[in-house]
């Protein structure tokens, strides 16, 4: 069996966020990198489970960027992948994104594809789906539980106030949250061995790009607490109803 991670990079989670060039770019100075965690805490390491109980299992991971996303794929490999492939542009459209993998994972016959849920940058949700579609193969979104059994898959999926358990063939697409798997950090011989895994680079093959962005824009600025004496409660409902417009 061949299973495809797809990983992108994303700024840490801490990271203060600020916009250049009239607020039409994202501001990377002094921004720390890190795998998106829905890709890494969940898709990667469910997938390194997957070989650790069946070790004939192979493990490539799939990037779309630029070489700045070399030392986000070298943390994937010392996890646990075993072969990388990055395709070489900064383009972020998600259909050209999807577009680029999904001719990766027709090239490699891959059995299974993982994806993060959303990224938490741009929380798209939406390249799972468009690959599934790519590829004409079955799409499960918001896995938290996966079992195998030869050809078939076991899924189950997170929905509005419960679970789903879905039972599907192989090949197919699945996207994977919190659940799926227990966040993990490379050791030593992972990370030193790393240094040595393929790397294939390949230039984005043509594919329509549908979307650009216009401008950035921060959320409003947070309003200070307002403290209410216990014995105005008239107050606090004044300003429930006239500026929370709660009630």
């Amino acid at each position: 069996m061949k299973i495809l991670i797809c990983i992108s990079k994303t700024p840490d989670t801490t990271a203060k966020i600020a916009f250049a060039d009239n607020n039409t770019s994202f501001a990377t100075d002094g921004v720390q990198w890190i795998i998106n965690p829905y890709d890494e805490w969940y898709a990667l390491v469910k997938a390194i489970e997957l070989k650790e109980a069946d070790p004939s299992i192979v493990l490539h991971l799939a990037n779309v960027g630029g070489a700045d996303t070399e030392p986000i794929i070298r943390k994937a490999l010392a996890l646990g992948g075993e072969e990388a492939f990055r395709v070489n542009t900064d383009n972020t459209d998600s259909f050209f994104v999807a577009s680029q993998i999904a001719h990766l994972a027709k090239a490699g016959n891959y059995d299974l594809i993982f994806t993060g849920k959303e990224t938490i940058d741009y929380n798209g949700a939406s390249i799972g789906a468009m690959l599934s579609e790519l590829l004409d193969v079955p799409f499960i979104s918001h896995a938290v539980k996966l079992e195998l059994n030869n050809n078939v898959a076991t899924v189950t999926r997170e929905i509005e106030g419960g679970e789903e358990i879905n039972k599907l063939s192989l090949p197919a697409v699945i996207s994977c949250q919190k659940g799926m798997a227990e966040q993990r950090i490379p050791n030593m011989k992972g990370i030193m061995g790393a240094r040595s895994k393929p790397l294939h680079v390949s230039e984005p093959v043509e594919a329509a790009a549908y979307t650009s962005i216009v401008s950035f824009d921060l959320p409003p600025a947070k309003a200070g607490v307002k403290l209410i004496p216990a014995d105005h409660p008239e107050e606090l409902v004044r300003l429930l109803n006239e500026e929370a417009k709660a009630i």
